[in-house]
């Protein structure tokens, strides 16, 4: 157990553009003592806020236990840690493991969200992923390599509910996913994007169906960092005059307005 009052701040550092970064994780990575950043993944202008003199570490080359050992080192000094992650740590974070570690040692750590690269794609994509009548579920998940997925989750299991789906750490087994996803539940014409890098200088959007996606991204070259999201909501022929959200619909009565045509219920909720 450590007797201190350093503490490890496990923070999302977004997809890779820096505006993308929450106020809270800048705050906290110019206060840090330590800086670790998953160079791989994380550009090096998100830990350029970095405050002089702290010490700045890249872990791609590191594994879990050197990592640990430079965070517990600090900590003991009394100092304050920042370990920064690509996307929202919540996501494919590898985070868990850190925190039994710090749990073990007694040392205070704390979450520091991020904008997950499944956001930021849908936002370049310009689509909701929640779309009325066409999808009112999203799937996050991933296809099976050197990681087994549990019963149940295999992508042709998850392929059966038709929804939206945001597959990562996939695209080197494009034509596999395509497979499992239309032996049960897509169609080959089921729209799909692959944004490849988002929020990098390099960013690329590749889009098509699962009829010939496999064949863009090949042609592409594109073997990493890169997302792919399944299903009607990023048709970018959605039908604009199709189904919407009840919310700001004018006939629409929910507690802070009444719809128009609608009569007073008497229950002061409108």
């Amino acid at each position: 157990m450590i007797d201190t009052k350093g503490k490890v701040y496990i923070v999302g550092g977004g997809p890779g553009d820096p505006e993308l970064l929450t106020l809270k994780a800048k705050r906290i990575i110019e206060s840090a003592d330590l800086v670790i950043f998953a160079d791989s993944l994380v550009p090096p202008e998100i830990v350029e806020f970095a405050k002089e003199g702290a010490q700045v570490i890249g872990s791609k080359e590191l594994n879990l236990n050197e990592i640990m050992e430079l965070e517990l080192s600090a900590v003991r000094e009394g100092k304050t840690v920042a370990r920064v992650q690509s996307g929202d740590p919540s996501i494919y974070g590898a985070i868990l493991e850190q925190m039994r570690i710090l749990d073990q040692e007694g040392v205070d750590f704390e979450i520091i969200p991020g904008v997950s690269a499944a956001f930021a794609a849908a936002a370049v994509l310009k689509s909701e992923l929640t779309v009325p009548e066409k999808s009112q579920t999203v799937i996050m998940t991933r296809m099976e390599g050197r990681v087994a997925m549990p019963e149940g989750e295999q992508l042709k299991d998850l392929a059966a509910h038709g929804c939206t789906m945001v597959i990562f750490l996939s695209i080197t087994r494009m034509t596999k996913v395509v497979r499992e996803l239309t032996s049960s539940g897509y169609t080959e014409d089921t729209p799909v994007a692959v944004v490849y890098r988002v929020g990098w200088p390099d960013e690329l959007v590749i889009r098509g169906t699962l009829k010939d996606i496999a064949n863009k991204v090949r042609a592409a070259k594109i073997t990493l960092q890169a997302l792919i999201i399944v299903g009607d909501a990023v048709d970018p022929g959605l039908d604009a005059a199709g189904a919407v959200s009840h919310l700001y619909s004018a006939d629409y009565t929910h507690r802070y307005r009444r719809g128009s045509g609608t009569q007073a219920s008497g229950n002061g909720k409108g």
